[in-house]
């Protein structure tokens, strides 16, 4: 049989004058069910970001979710066995491709003060597009104790970090400092001012902390800061 005989005995369709009915075979809606699944699938994924930023993996309630999101709980529980597993999915989400960029960058950039300058500019650039995702890591501290954390693969993000200021050590581009601990303090300056932006506003009272304008001096203030305290004198 021939590849188009194949077509048109699996899908149904009549041969016209020697030739495919073109437009019922354009009418046939293969990829509609795996679209609409991710399209769905995507939708609960932000749908959920959104409820455990504001409470928690212990505080997110899967009925908000079914309702931002327009689906049924059983819906949810198709595409996400548990609530759990929901969570992780959006923490995997979250930083999955950040992680491969961030190791991107330690790879391709050798000069260890320019590599440390482009991952505090994406790093801080993540954090201004995904303002969720400081509000899920405060809560996952202080609900699962990390639990989660390490799961996701997020720790690798300092060892990455560390090594570039290991590198800037030997070099001397940097001062003598602790590496895991240098990071630790540069992911925390960074990240501080989004999961607390809420409580920072009263600092600057009719500014909206999220604005691009205070975003913008916020991440040339963390920049400057934290280079200027580990560059070699």
């Amino acid at each position: 049989m021939s590849a188009y005989n194949k077509v048109v005995s699996n899908t149904g369709l009549k041969k016209v004058t020697g030739k495919a009915n073109t437009s019922a075979l354009r009418s046939v809606p293969r990829q509609a069910p795996v679209r609409d699944a991710e399209l769905t699938r995507a939708a609960i994924l932000d749908a959920a970001e959104e409820e455990f930023a504001k409470s928690g993996l212990s505080g997110a309630r899967t009925d908000a979710i079914a309702a931002r999101t327009g689906v049924t709980k059983a819906m949810i529980y198709y595409y996400f066995t548990s609530k759990e597993a929901l969570y992780q999915s959006v923490l995997e989400r979250a930083f999955s491709t950040k992680i491969s960029d961030i190791q991107q960058i330690v790879d391709s950039v050798q000069e260890p003060e320019l590599a440390l300058r482009e991952i505090l500019d994406y790093f801080l650039s993540h954090a201004e597009h995904n303002p969720n995702i400081s509000g899920i890591l405060f809560h996952e501290a202080m609900q699962n104790q990390g639990k989660y954390y390490k799961q996701t693969g997020l720790l690798s993000l300092y060892e990455k970090l560390a090594k570039v200021l290991e590198d800037g050590i030997k070099s001397g581009a940097f001062r003598r400092l602790d590496p895991m601990h240098t990071a630790v303090n540069i992911i925390g300056l960074s990240a501080f001012y989004f999961c607390a932006h809420e409580n920072l506003k009263h600092l600057w009272p009719g500014n909206t902390m999220l604005s691009p304008a205070m975003i913008e001096q916020h991440k040339l203030e963390a920049t400057n800061l934290i280079m200027a305290g580990i560059q070699a004198a």
